[in-house]
């Protein structure tokens, strides 16, 4: 790029800025893969594998799954030290908050149980622990006893155990795996490249980590599918979708969940999602939620038609409503969020060490030129 023609800010989108192995995604055909596997082959795949896959481009061998799954009950357990200082948390803190605040406080242990890198095993320990406190956070904002993961349960099945207290259902576990797995990597999105940017200073992988959460809490980014499930709250039913969505235009709101940066077409993973939050979405104010999402995405689809113009659901859309249907709160949707896509945060780093430059773009000034103005005036 020449110095007559800077890049501004609002001219990034599509500008390539970087190398990547880890996911691709096709935004003109709606296609998603993880290390070359299209996400439709995944959904089915046990969860840790896919992380695994995910971190090192490679299926874990059966030595590498045991360590993988030890390594994740053991870690997602929160010790004493961590315990203190969560309850020095406000109860009422958004979970996100709590998050981006907690992972630098993590004390990394010194012993090493996977054989891989240092920076992968720390990662890793840093998931877990997202993990566990995500699940503690809740418990104490409901005056409840923390519970612990039992060894021998399969991940996902710990955390909604240690969650609410009870054992879920096997399709129940089934649908966190997939909507997770979904969610789990997304190439050089706003949270990933905070991440990227941050680990070019050569900052620790908790400092990019907790960069990435901060920047993934944003309505534009992550909370998107908090604020969709909270606008299905608010409509209330879906005869009352049409109108809603009207208005919405007419005055320039943006409807959070429709439509996406990247997909031109319809966003791989809602295709996948959709139908699960159809089959698992069974009590009244879960089929009433979802029903209203649904009118949502047609009377959107509706009026961008008549302008000759295709939308449709992203991911987060959809994945609100499978959330609510596990009894996750609203407001823990962003925090389930990061809990998946901390493993891609890992990846790049990784990936991003490898060949580390600082990234440090100009900013083309456009105020006062030097000498133009009058110091006497202050």
């Amino acid at each position: 790029m020449s110095e007559s023609a800077p890049i501004r800010s609002d001219d990034l989108d599509g500008v390539i800025v970087g190398e990547t192995a880890i996911s691709d995604v096709q935004g003109q055909t709606g296609l998603l893969s993880y290390r070359g596997f299209a996400i439709t082959e995944l959904v089915d795949v046990p969860y840790l594998h896919v992380v695994w896959m995910v971190l090192f481009g490679e299926w874990p061998d059966e030595q590498q799954k045991s360590k993988l799954k030890q390594f994740m009950v053991r870690h997602t357990k929160l010790n004493h030290a961590e315990i203190d200082l969560l309850q020095q948390v406000g109860r009422d803190l958004h979970p996100m908050l709590m998050l981006q605040g907690m992972v630098p406080l993590l004390q990394i242990p010194d012993d090493r149980m996977l054989g891989v890198d240092d920076d992968a095993e720390h990662g890793l320990f840093i998931a877990a622990k997202i993990t566990g406190l995500i699940a503690a956070h809740y418990r104490l904002s409901q005056s409840k006893v923390i519970m612990t993961p039992v060894p021998g349960k399969l991940f996902h099945e710990n955390f909604l155990q240690m969650f609410h207290g009870t054992l879920p259902t096997p399709e129940q576990r089934h649908m966190l795996d997939a909507a997770q797995i979904l969610q789990m990597e997304h190439s050089f999105n706003a949270g990933t490249f905070a991440g990227r940017v941050c680990a070019s200073t050569l900052a620790p992988i908790q400092s990019s980590i907790s960069a990435s959460i901060g920047t993934l809490f944003g309505k534009l980014h992550g909370g998107a599918d908090q604020a969709a499930l909270e606008m299905a709250m608010e409509i209330g039913s879906p005869d009352k979708a049409d109108a809603y969505v009207k208005e919405c235009l007419a005055n320039k709101v943006k409807i959070m969940g429709m439509g996406h940066r990247e997909y031109k077409t319809v966003d791989p993973r809602a295709k996948i999602l959709k139908p699960m939050a159809v089959e698992l979405c069974q009590d009244e104010e879960s089929k009433r939620l979802l029903a209203t999402l649904i009118a949502v995405e047609e009377a959107c689809q509706r009026e961008f038609g008549a302008k000759g113009k295709e939308i449709w659901a992203n991911v987060e859309f959809y994945k609100g409503a499978v959330f609510h249907s596990l009894g996750i709160p609203t407001h823990f949707f962003t925090a389930m969020f990061a809990m998946a896509r901390v493993y891609g945060y890992v990846a790049h780093y990784l990936e991003f060490k490898k060949n580390s430059r600082l990234i440090r773009p100009r900013a083309e000034y456009v105020g006062h030129p030097a000498g133009s103005r009058d110091r006497t005036a202050a």
